[in-house]
């Protein structure tokens, strides 16, 4: 930690998260990419990787989707050194973020534990 509360690379990370939202959103053009948010960066201390994690709403074409992420990260890399004060941005790595999938599954097994609890009370 330094005086200002967060490390650089968390400060990079938070930055990268909403300027690739934007790009993604706005200029990556290839249709496999389809609807995705950015939901977390984790970048390296020595600012040399970014691990970028994706929520996609079909969870079906991820694998897709995450490959032409992928395909599309010199072109992010190089708009986002447009954008950003950095000496060098961080080489970017697109994952799946299986969170909201795993929360969905959690919420129906729960749902169904309801249900059986509320039919054996009947």
């Amino acid at each position: 930690m330094n005086s200002r509360g967060f490390a650089r690379h968390e400060r990079v990370a938070a930055q990268l998260r909403r300027d690739l939202a934007t790009l993604i959103q706005q200029e990556v053009k290839d249709p496999e990419v389809g609807f995705v948010s950015v939901s977390d960066v984790e970048v390296t201390r020595d600012l040399g990787h970014a691990k970028v994690y994706v929520t996609v709403f079909d969870s079906d074409t991820a694998k897709v989707c995450v490959g032409a992420l992928n395909r599309s990260a010199g072109f992010l890399r190089t708009r986002l050194g447009q954008q950003l004060r950095m000496r060098s941005v961080p080489e970017l790595h697109f994952h799946h973020d299986t969170s909201v999938e795993q929360g969905a599954h959690m919420d129906a097994l729960i749902s169904s534990l309801n249900v059986q609890a509320v039919d054996e009370e009947e």
